[in-house]
């Protein structure tokens, strides 16, 4: 895959398309990307109710954590509205922590996305099943 606008814009594409709710949207991308990304990639904080842990269930997405490169997007929701934040990192610290619109975090991660295929076959798999759906 390579780094071309047409990939690009095809990522933000599909990346957009259930960004609707925050929760459902994180979920979404929790799943996708957890399963597709090296272990260590993506990081998932729960909020967990008493009848969650009694029913087994995993509860509420509280915090999306992705980690490509020395970039570390971080996707919350703050009174029903989403918090997105972009770090740059470099050796576990953080040189700059930018909170940004929706749109530019998607942008980001897209990109981060996109980078991250191109030095990895098992992440292009993995962009190409988000993308598509397969």
């Amino acid at each position: 895959m390579t780094d071309s606008p047409a990939d690009f814009h095809l990522v933000a594409a599909a990346l957009r398309q259930d960004a609707a709710d925050v929760t459902t949207y994180a979920a979404v991308l929790t799943g996708t990307l957890a399963e597709a990304l090296p272990p260590g990639c993506v990081t998932v904080e729960r909020a967990r109710t008493l009848a969650d842990k009694m029913r087994g269930r995993d509860g509420q997405v509280r915090r999306l954590v992705v980690r490509l490169g020395d970039r570390t997007l971080s996707l919350s929701a703050q009174h029903g509205s989403p918090v997105a934040e972009v770090h740059h990192e470099v050796r576990g610290v953080v040189l700059s922590r930018d909170r940004v619109s929706l749109d530019a975090w998607l942008e980001t991660l897209a990109r981060e996305l996109v980078t991250h295929a191109d030095a990895n076959a098992r992440a292009a798999q993995a962009l190409r099943r988000l993308v598509t759906g397969l």
